[in-house]
């Protein structure tokens, strides 16, 4: 029989070729089906009801032209018209006949799909112009999962049908200039995976928030995975860095746990589910386990290599099998779609009161008047331009978040659905602000930012903002390697489309305060004197029983995420350099800490790493370095000694670094190399001798004007005289480069000057440096600013060899 003719097609016989007949969603899972199991995936079987069998049951009912003139009198301007005409075409199908031979085809399929056992199924709607790669709006149309029965299967199915004529997909249809009366719609029905005994989510094969694409980002939470696309809880994340992970590495760069508050389940009457409230052992343990992270992983590569583009795929764990399963897959439109390189940056030009803050999406700021919406019974009220602020959206609110200036929502992770809009609109949002509703209250003016990092920020009042864009195709690259200085891992994939040579300087503070929040040696001790500080250490690492393990993890995803972002390029990453008092302050600290009267000057840097009182805390930042290349699989990382006052200290150190990280296999990655900051007087004096114990060096300008200066940089009376410019300073910097290439070693320099003084750049350049490393926000101003410099020092060596 002619496929084009046939009610109902198996997955088997289905490919990428059949969007007609079965629909994007039936398509796709056809192809992954007839391809992928093969290689190991696991997909549960199914069949699809064709679009051929849709325009059979309408032809059947004489619907075909009643349909065509009620889809003539839509305005897809107004809402309750829509609505309207819309509720009718729904009701007529709703009311319609099922053919008898119909019923006799879908209910073989359904007792062959089941088998003798019994079970569940899922059934999803696929329109034939759904999921096309320059159109797509996830989960438009209906799904039902828990479908037990023939009765049931037909009912959903019906429902399915009727879903072609819902809002959200009449509006889409007139967004992308589509000619609705030509969309058909063909249902999937697929074997159930039992993933309310266990876990669910979506992954993508990129960052969904830059566009990075060497990253697989999976969501997960208890349960069916409806919450997770819906946005009803904030799932766990998980970050797997691709190029490693096709070497073999278990390269896991970011873990975050979600709150998990809810899990959808079945109920027991079949054809439908429930949420229940997660326990609180569920919210505080990952749904995920490490093998499982990766397992996904690799086949979202496998998936993405089949289609040669990047995926958005949806996955379930059965619980009954303990076995993973690839229930859905589409590509990804969003950042699929970007063409040419413009950076676009967002920049507040004035802070006031935060109201709010929850989990950015996007990199852009938006204004306006806030308009709250309780369900969305209410969206007629929002007007053009409003900030929507609600619990969470799902597809029925496009028609007005298209609208909207800014979206804020109180629950949803990064691939919720309000995130997943909100990205393909270009409007920035806000998910996870708890009690949004109850905090910013209808008409009052704000300024929502996502463009400072991974928290998105909602301020009071309308605030001038400044958008900058630049063509990074023209930017050309120095001689003088332009690096950068990265401190937070959440923007880190932002930050390495902007153009560089890498990073001069990752600084492991920001990690630490942000990440872990407590003070090593307080995850190494047994007894505590402040109770309290025993109670919020518990609370942090629930679920770690080696309590330092937590901090090696979690220092080696901030380490591993930022090495990942910027790789193969070198990644500088400088050993922790708190100051006494900035340590005191960490969870636990002050049980550990001296009080020192100029702690700048005191125990710092080098002087802890191989201290008896402090070096256990200094192996656990060793052991995450291991981690991050030993398991990762990153060994572009360079790590660096800061404070280093004297000869004998490099040595000990460098001894310490050598013996910790001896375990690393000559075959699969090169030695680690130990730079050390050059910020101290004694560094430059006896540079030779350094150059003996280090691999490299990288001026830190601030501490090193200080003590040369002896000016203190915090203190008001005397900052007119702190000046990297200063002769006293550029002396000894220009006799380091010297000494530093005469021994063969690269020497950088990590400071402000070079962005704030074009003079003391171009004196940099004229002395040979081997990079400048900067902060990303003066990259291509000091890039721009470079080029011109060797530009004119090139043709005055030129001109000066023509008078010769």
């Amino acid at each position: 029989m002619d496929k084009k003719k046939r009610l109902i097609l198996w997955f088997r016989e289905i490919s990428m070729k059949d969007v007609a007949l079965v629909g994007g969603k039936n398509a796709s899972l056809g192809e992954m089906y007839q391809s992928l199991i093969k290689k190991g995936i696991n997909i549960p079987n199914g069949f699809a009801i064709t679009a051929y069998a849709f325009r059979q049951f309408l032809k059947f009912n004489h619907l075909e032209e009643e349909i065509k003139n009620l889809l003539q009198v839509i305005d897809p301007e107004n809402i309750k018209n829509l609505e309207e005409v819309g509720k009718k075409i729904r009701t007529l199908i709703l009311q319609a006949k099922i053919p008898k031979d119909f019923i006799e085809e879908i209910s073989r399929a359904y007792k062959k799909l089941i088998g003798k056992g019994g079970a569940d199924v899922a059934v999803r709607s696929s329109a034939t112009a759904e999921d096309l790669p320059a159109a797509s709006f996830a989960g438009q149309l209906e799904s039902f999962l828990n479908v037990q029965g023939e009765k049931n299967l037909l009912d959903v199915v019906r429902r399915c049908f009727a879903s072609l004529y819902n809002n959200r997909a009449l509006v889409y249809s007139f967004d992308q200039k589509l000619d609705h009366s030509k969309i058909y719609i063909s249902v999937g029905v697929q074997k159930m995976v039992r993933s309310d005994r266990a876990s669910a989510g979506v992954m993508f094969t990129l960052d969904t928030e830059t566009g990075f694409p060497d990253v697989v980002l999976i969501n997960s939470s208890w349960g069916l995975g409806e919450n997770v696309v819906k946005g009803r809880v904030i799932p766990d994340q998980f970050f797997v860095f691709k190029p490693t992970l096709r070497k073999g590495f278990k390269s896991i760069i970011g873990k975050n746990l979600g709150t998990k508050k809810l899990k959808m389940v079945y109920k027991k009457n079949g054809a439908s589910t429930q949420n229940l409230k997660s326990t609180k052992e569920e919210q505080l343990k990952y749904s995920l386990n490490d093998q499982e992270i990766l397992q996904l992983a690799r086949w979202a590569l496998l998936i993405e290599d089949h289609y040669k583009k990047p995926m958005d795929i949806e996955w379930a764990k059965d619980g009954l099998e303990n076995k993973l399963y690839i229930v859905q897959s589409r590509p990804e439109t969003v950042h699929a779609e970007k063409n040419g390189r413009v950076l676009e940056e967002h920049i507040l030009e004035r802070k006031s009161e935060i109201l709010l803050t929850g989990t950015a999406i996007g990199t852009k700021i938006g204004r306006g008047w806030i308009r709250v919406l309780g369900s969305i019974k209410e969206i007629d009220q929002f007007q053009n331009g409003e900030v929507l602020v609600t619990k969470m959206t799902d597809p029925d609110w496009v028609p007005i978040m298209k609208k909207a200036s800014a979206i804020v929502t109180e629950s949803g992770g990064r691939t919720c659905h309000a995130a997943i809009v909100s990205r393909e609109l270009g409007i920035p949002c806000v998910v996870g602000a708890k009690k949004a509703r109850e905090i910013l209250k209808t008409g009052q003016g704000v300024t929502v930012s996502c463009a400072e990092g991974e928290e998105g920020k909602i301020y009071q009042g309308l605030l001038p903002v400044k958008i900058k864009k630049i063509s990074l195709e023209k930017i050309g690259r120095p001689k003088t390697k332009i690096m950068m200085n990265v401190g937070e891992p959440d923007q880190a994939f932002a930050f390495s489309f902007i153009p560089n040579e890498g990073v001069g300087l990752a600084r492991e503070e920001f990690i630490i305060s942000n990440y872990i929040k407590i003070h090593p040696l307080a995850l190494l001790a047994k007894k505590f004197k402040n109770p309290k500080n025993k109670k919020q250490i518990e609370a942090l690492t629930y679920g770690y029983r080696n309590k330092a393990k937590f901090f090696v993890d979690r220092l080696a995803e901030g380490v591993g995420r930022i090495a990942a972002a910027f790789y193969p390029k070198p990644v500088i990453v400088r050993f922790s350099d708190f100051k006494s008092n900035e340590y005191a302050n960490l969870i636990g600290g002050r049980e550990f800490e001296p009080k020192e009267a100029n702690p700048m000057l005191g125990w710092r840097g080098a002087s802890r790493y191989y201290d008896p009182k402090y070096q256990k805390a200094f192996l656990l930042e060793c052991a995450a370095i291991s981690k991050v290349r030993q398991e990762f699989g990153l060994d572009n990382i360079i790590v660096m000694v800061p404070f280093c006052r004297t000869i004998e200290e490099g040595k000990r150190v460098v001894k310490i670094i050598n013996k910790a990280l001896s375990n690393f296999s000559k075959e699969k990655l090169r030695k680690v190399k130990v730079y050390m900051m050059v910020e101290i007087p004694s560094n430059i004096i006896l540079a030779e001798q350094f150059a003996k114990i280090f691999d490299g060096f990288s001026i830190g300008s601030n501490d090193l004007t200080q003590l040369t200066l002896g000016v203190d940089r915090d203190s008001e009376l005397v900052s007119h005289l702190f000046d990297e410019r200063n002769e006293a300073i550029k002396k000894p910097i220009n006799e380091l480069i010297k000494i530093a290439h005469k021994n063969k070693l690269k020497v950088g320099i990590c400071g402000q000057a070079p962005s704030d003084f074009p003079d003391f750049a171009e004196f940099l350049v004229k002395c040979g440096i081997d990079s400048i490393s900067l902060n990303p926000d003066t990259v291509l101003k000091t890039t721009l600013k470079i080029l011109e410099m060797e530009k004119k020092l090139e043709n005055k060596k030129m001109n000066n060899g023509h008078k010769k």
